[in-house]
């Protein structure tokens, strides 16, 4: 069910994103509320999201006679800055990379998804530091009212997706609106991820389940805690 507010925690770390395009129907949007995605900023900031993906799914920017991994990674990491809300230091991203808008994800330090990864970033997307995604995961943080007037009507509602530090998510996996994945967690291939997954598990299925605990880790020196 969509919002009637605006949320203003999601409003305060927008805040901290880069290329938002500011307007009332952006803050609806992030919020969880009925907005009208087809207002000028708002298609605008996604045909740019677009031709961003055209560009960075068909080039290469290295030559791989001369050049090294890390000039492809280095190079790869400016143009996911160019979109993206927020990049940490070594993310990298394999190509094909599909977004809605960009600059509602964050990527944590040393992120790294495999092929044709995608998502439906209408809504705040988080990922923490380290995570590792195998090829095919999407993240939808968008979503529809399930009363037939509102989708006639052009209008839609999102809620948020976060994915804690340390986590592993399974090629093929599914994450939904307002799915919260605890750090350290892995979401076994295959697994569509409906509600939220507590810390320091291994979840699988459809929809996915808790089927075994792993040891938590000490965020500083990775020790035991």
């Amino acid at each position: 069910m969509a919002q009637t507010e605006k949320d203003e925690t999601q409003i305060s770390l927008a805040k901290k994103l880069d290329h938002v395009p500011w307007g009332e129907h952006y803050e609806r949007m992030i919020s969880g509320m009925l907005y009208d995605a087809f207002v000028p900023e708002l298609t605008r900031t996604r045909m740019r999201a677009r031709h961003w993906c055209q560009q960075y799914n068909n080039s290469f920017p290295a030559d791989p006679e001369s050049d090294s991994m890390d000039t492809l990674t280095e190079a790869r990491l400016q143009e996911l800055r160019k979109v993206l809300g927020r990049v940490g230091e070594e993310a990298y991203v394999e190509p094909p990379f599909f977004i809605d808008y960009g600059c509602n994800i964050s990527l944590g330090d040393r992120f790294y998804s495999n092929f044709n990864f995608t998502v439906l970033d209408c809504g705040l997307v988080t990922i923490g530091d380290r995570v590792l995604l195998g090829p095919n995961v999407s993240i939808y943080a968008a979503t529809h009212e399930t009363e037939v007037q509102s989708r006639r009507d052009n209008v839609e509602f999102t809620k948020p997706v976060t994915i804690g530090d340390d986590c592993w998510i399974g090629g093929g996996a599914i994450i939904l609106p307002g799915v919260e994945i605890g750090q350290g967690t892995t979401i076994a291939a295959g697994s569509v991820v409906t509600k939220s997954i507590p810390a320091w598990s291994v979840a699988m299925g459809s929809p996915a389940k808790v089927v075994k605990n792993v040891t938590p880790l000490d965020a500083h020196n990775g020790t035991a805690s």
